[in-house]
């Protein structure tokens, strides 16, 4: 089942996905214009989860947090409960302050965060979810306002435990943790064009070396690393799911020459783009639901 609020004055948009056999994305393909990000949690055993085409474990009684451009797909998408939005109805960054670091979730690191539940969090999860189902089922003028209480309650749970899970508070203090966050979204916003380290190290007014060494602190991905990765990922995304042509591909992520791009794209995924596309499912191979 999928709960749904939609605001059609400000395109505010907020679902809940309950025992919903199909629920999955394919944002190069149906849900392309269908901007939110996903906050999802697997109360039951250990399952997959498909990534732009990568298999992860997703434990069991943990949390998800996933893009607005990520594809994904469920092994058992009927046992999941998940949360979208887009940022019409919460903004990550516009409330940052007041959730303490919400970017958190999304923005802080290149590595993908499973976050674990004990047993509190479990029934704490269980609570929300079922407070969210009866707000959603309470139409009225201030259902909006309450919707957003409680995204907010999760996000703030979510951030929390996360920040237990996947930092060395005592290291990584709050003010390093923020840059490393703005770090990384900066990259979000200007991969495509920008594409050295010194460019983001200028808009937070830091050095190159010192950034570095955050993330050392932090990760064993370098500055310069996130953003080739997250070229490479978003070429291997053009890659399987649109006919665009290498050449556009190219074009597209700021690169000047298709050759240019084919090394780095070679030196990255161990192949061409053109053998690493035959080996993918094209837009025109998947079922007419999917494109």
């Amino acid at each position: 089942m999928i709960y749904r609020h939609n605001n059609p004055n400000t395109g505010a948009e907020c679902n809940m996905i309950v025992e919903e056999p199909g629920f999955d994305r394919t944002f190069y393909g149906r849900d392309r214009h269908n901007k939110l990000l996903t906050i999802a949690w697997n109360p039951g055993p250990a399952s997959t989860v498909t990534i732009d085409g990568v298999n992860y474990v997703f434990p069991a009684q943990s949390l998800l947090c996933l893009m607005v451009n990520e594809s994904f797909r469920f092994e058992d998408a009927a046992a999941i409960i998940a949360w979208q939005f887009n940022r019409e109805f919460y903004c990550i960054v516009d409330h940052d302050k007041e959730v303490s670091c919400a970017g958190f979730l999304f923005y802080s690191s290149a590595q993908r965060l499973f976050i674990a539940l004990d047993d509190t969090g479990e029934r704490k999860m269980r609570i929300l979810s079922e407070v969210f189902r009866e707000e959603f089922e309470t139409e009225d003028k201030i259902q909006g306002e309450m919707l957003q209480a409680l995204l907010k309650r999760l996000i703030i749970m979510a951030t929390r435990l996360a920040r237990l899970q996947y930092t060395d508070q005592q290291t990584l203090t709050d003010d390093k943790l923020d840059t490393i966050r703005k770090y990384n979204m900066l990259v979000e916003h200007h991969y495509r064009n920008e594409h050295q380290v010194a460019f983001y190290a200028g808009q937070l007014h830091k050095s190159p070396k010192t950034l570095s060494n955050l993330f050392a602190l932090y990760n064993h991905s370098s500055p310069l690393a996130v953003i080739q990765d997250r070229i490479q990922l978003e070429a291997r995304r053009l890659l399987t799911y649109t006919d665009k042509s290498a050449k556009e591909i190219a074009y597209e992520l700021g690169f000047e020459d298709a050759t240019h791009f084919s090394k780095f794209f070679k030196k990255g995924a161990g192949q061409s783009p053109t053998d690493f596309r035959k080996g993918s499912v094209s837009p025109a191979q998947l079922p007419a639901n999917l494109q």
